[in-house]
């Protein structure tokens, strides 16, 4: 079933006895069998059954023809009052239309964390049957201003079998928690997709008299009759509410005139985007949204990009790590200060790795993580990114040929499994990372210690809660959440990935001081895990499809599980080599002090700076090539994506011309054009040994698809350390901008001899600056990711994380980003102009 109890439905189709045959039927009792999973079962029978469906299905299709008769006529009239109505006032209308409607979003989740339902013994009556039964019917989603408007137009203009998958779903978490349990009826199925009318709606069909009847059942397509109930009191109180609430806003109009013909029917009206209402899409809002629009079809375009973007995203991390000797230091800076060593344990002392003098084990630790998290990162998501692609052609050539009451081609189902199973197992990547940083985090650590540690040697280490410490509100729920997600167990197998990312992510968006427990790696990991979740949602919601994946895996989980494993072994191979012993004679590189990563690109060029910045680089390669040596050796052979790159480099410093500027400042030389370009060296990105003349593309040809795929070498990476600039464009292009953008754009792509002091740009400024120039369309994605999406051509996509916790971006930070969009789409600083200049 898909409320996790498929074998139960296997073993009463086999009689109970476990074989493949139908089973005995008659001598098997049912009852007593069902009652060991469910003790508080009704059995029903089918008149009590029939009767019930039919008195349902006629209310409900009487509402909706009363309801798809008053919009068609008084839509638009009942949104602009909706939206001018004060929020006492839409309380009103919801709660005489719906009493005792709950407060709280999600009120399912908030009465299944306040009982701890999985705890105890199972509920008795109907305590909280309303918030299970109709989780997005609640105050705090109604009330704004879109919701009701939204809600309206979906179940007004649609016919209620549309929504029949999509309602039975949204009682997940209380049936699989046991807090809804359906009445029973054996060898029947009731009808409710594909149904048309009152009479067909519900219908009540036995497996003895209809031979697809039970296939209608095992493959999901249709519903178990106490499911079918369940449906249907559901829609019945839906769609009265809805009249009802339409004729409180409509109240001067009597009730029997609503739908008469002195009102003429109008053209359907239209609400606001979150583009229109906002200047930005977000895919927050629209998950929001979606429980109260018509059910989505797969839209796996939309996924496919999403993680491309994060793709990408990851590759640029990783170049970023070995092309800029500051980034490279804020991220181990970032990581060290997550990890559990610098926690203090139960008796207030130090972990052994922090009193050595030189602290090697510690900072091998760090290296080894910063290099194996941008390994995996970069190789997950470009194996997700290449499954989303598979998916989405398969879907386009099939999408004319599917229908809801019919099964999935074979092979796009099996696609969808096998995509589904690696979007879960990506997931326990963050899921661990938080599991090992929230507790570590500067906002975290006092309320957390360690363990004593058996010996000095041990790298396990165990944390538990400070004694005596006590949290806020705000604390427990933010601390609450992400353990369901960190111990990945019962609770959130219940709940579910998506649902728990959600709450989540509405809690930091309405409470800032959730907001600033979160360091900015942490903000990170919600982030990946948000877009993964977003994924699995999408698949999710597949309906009715999406009914049937439990039963079809049964055949295909061995498979998908082998070739998982399969997949990511040298992903193992790669973590042995990096590990703090094999990592002890690198370390000494790796380790920022005495200013070995010391790199002032934000000033002016001269002699002493421009030995700085080489300096920098060069101890930054040593470093990576140390890496990539250790990790060649014990793996052999690359371990990553092909792709060519380059990197920037600083030239050697030649004494310019003695030339005076018009301002009176001696000139220096533009820091791009003292720029030498050589390939990015790292077992991760494949460069050949053998290969020593990258392709170099100009600069207005930077974009280009990348092809990811493991290719061996036959020896450890060379580095060339004389590659020439890139070619200049001949035709140069410019993009006027306003005042504001063009202020941004010299911070991106920094030249000190026009700007002497390069400060922090504000995120308001950044977005504004990329949408300004009308190349792009910006999009809230979850946690801190804003997507930014080409409007012409290719329609390419790149993001950017908020900054964490202020929304302040640093000017190294902005340096990296100038260097992204220039990689990304051959942007440079001399292509912005003021407009009417």
């Amino acid at each position: 079933m898909t409320y996790r109890n498929e074998a139960l439905l296997e073993m009463l189709a086999a009689g109970g006895d476990g074989d493949d045959g139908p089973g005995d039927l008659d001598s098997f009792d049912h009852e007593a069998f069902v009652k060991q999973f469910y003790p508080s079962v009704h059995m029903a029978t089918p008149t009590e059954v029939r009767m019930e469906a039919r008195t349902r299905s006629q209310n409900i299709f009487a509402s909706y023809a009363t309801l798809r008769a008053i919009l068609s006529r008084h839509e638009l009239t009942i949104q602009k009052r909706w939206s001018k109505k004060t929020r006492q006032q839409r309380q009103k209308v919801l709660l005489d239309a719906w009493p005792g409607m709950p407060a709280s979003h999600r009120p399912d989740f908030d009465a299944f964390r306040r009982t701890n339902r999985t705890q105890g013994p199972p509920l008795s009556g109907d305590l909280f049957k309303s918030h299970y039964t109709w989780p997005h019917i609640n105050q705090d989603d109604l009330l704004k201003p879109k919701t009701l408007p939204l809600l309206l137009n979906a179940r007004g203009r649609n016919p209620p079998n549309l929504f029949a998958a999509a309602d039975f779903e949204s009682m997940h978490l209380g049936l699989v928690s046991k807090n809804l349990t359906p009445v029973f009826l054996n060898c029947y199925t009731m009808v409710l997709h594909g149904a048309r009318g009152a009479d067909e709606y519900g219908k009540l069909l036995s497996w003895d008299e209809h031979p697809e009847a039970f296939d209608w059942i095992a493959s999901r397509k249709q519903y178990l009759p106490g499911e079918g109930l369940f449906v249907l009191e559901a829609q019945e109180k839906l769609l009265r509410f809805l009249v009802d609430s339409c004729s409180q806003i409509l109240a001067e109009i009597p009730v029997e005139d609503l739908t008469a013909p002195t009102f003429p029917v109008q053209p359907e009206p239209s609400l606001k985007t979150e583009k229109e209402s906002t200047g930005f899409d977000s895919l927050a809002v629209m998950a929001a949204e979606a429980p109260y629009r018509v059910p989505a079809k797969l839209d796996m375009k939309r996924i496919e990009s999403i993680l491309y973007s994060r793709l990408v995203a990851a590759e640029d991390h990783q170049w970023a790590l070995r092309e800029d000797p500051a980034y490279f230091v804020e991220q181990f800076i970032e990581i060290k200060e997550h990890r559990q060593e610098l926690m203090k344990d139960t008796l207030g002392a130090s972990h052994p790795a922090l009193k050595t003098v030189d602290q090697k084990s510690l900072w091998a630790r760090v290296c080894g993580t910063i290099a194996f998290e941008a390994h995996v990162q970069l190789e997950s998501f470009a194996e997700l990114h290449q499954q989303a692609q598979t998916l989405r052609l398969l879907h386009d050539k099939h999408k004319d040929a599917i229908s809801p009451t019919e099964d999935l081609p074979e092979k796009m189902m099996s696609v969808i499994l096998r995509f589904r199973h690696y979007l879960y197992q990506t997931a326990k990547g963050p899921m661990s990372q938080l599991r090992e940083c929230v507790v570590a985090s500067p906002p975290w650590r006092s309320y957390f210690v360690r363990q004593p540690p058996p010996n000095s040697t041990t790298t396990k280490i165990i944390v538990m809660s400070k004694p005596g410490v006590k949290m806020n509100p705000i604390q427990e729920q933010l601390l609450y959440l992400l353990r369901l997600l960190w111990k990945d167990g019962q609770d959130l197998s219940f709940i579910g990935l998506p649902l728990v990312v959600d709450e989540l992510g509405k809690l930091l968006e309405i409470e800032s001081r959730a907001q600033d427990l979160l360091s900015a790696r942490i903000a990170s990991v919600i982030g990946d895990l948000a877009i993964i979740s977003q994924c699995i949602a999408q698949l999710d919601f597949y309906l009715p499809w999406a009914r049937g994946y439990m039963n079809a895996l049964v055949d295909r989980q061995e498979g998908i599980m082998k070739e998982f494993a399969e997949r990511i072994n040298p992903w193992g191979a790669v973590m042995a080599a990096l590990n703090e012993r094999n990592l002890s004679q690198v370390v000494k590189l790796g380790i920022p002090s005495d200013k070995r990563f010391a790199y002032p690109v934000e000033k002016r060029r001269t002699k002493q700076n421009v030995e700085a910045l080489r300096r920098a680089e060069q101890n930054l390669d040593d470093f990576w090539a140390a890496v990539d040596r250790v990790v060649y050796t014990r793996c052999g052979q690359s371990a990553g994506p092909t792709h060519r790159r380059v990197m920037r480099r600083t030239k050697e410093w030649v004494e310019p011309a003695t030339t005076t500027s018009n301002s009176g400042r001696e000139a220096v030389l533009d820091p791009d054009l003292a720029d030498l370009y050589k390939p990015l060296s790292t077992i991760y990105i494949g460069q050949l040994a053998g290969d020593k003349t990258p392709t170099i593309t100009s600069t207005t040809k930077m974009k280009t698809k990348t092809q990811f795929s493991a290719q061996p070498v036959d020896s450890p990476p060379v580095i060339i350390q004389n590659e020439e600039p890139p070619e200049e464009p001949d035709a140069p292009v410019y993009i006027p901008v306003d005042g504001r953008s063009f202020k941004v754009f010299r911070t991106l792509f920094f030249n000190p001899t026009v700007t002497s002091s390069p400060g922090e740009i504000s995120w308001n400024d950044f977005l504004h600056a990329m949408t300004s120039t009308g190349l792009f369309m910006a999009e809230k994605m979850y946690g801190s990711v804003w997507q930014f999406e080409k409007l012409e051509g290719d329609q390419s996509r790149i993001q950017f994380h908020e900054p964490h916790p202020r929304c302040k971006i640093p000017f190294t930070t902005a340096r990296r980003h100038g260097r992204r969009l220039n990689r990304a789409f051959g942007w440079t600083g001399n292509m912005f102009v003021l407009k009417g200049k």
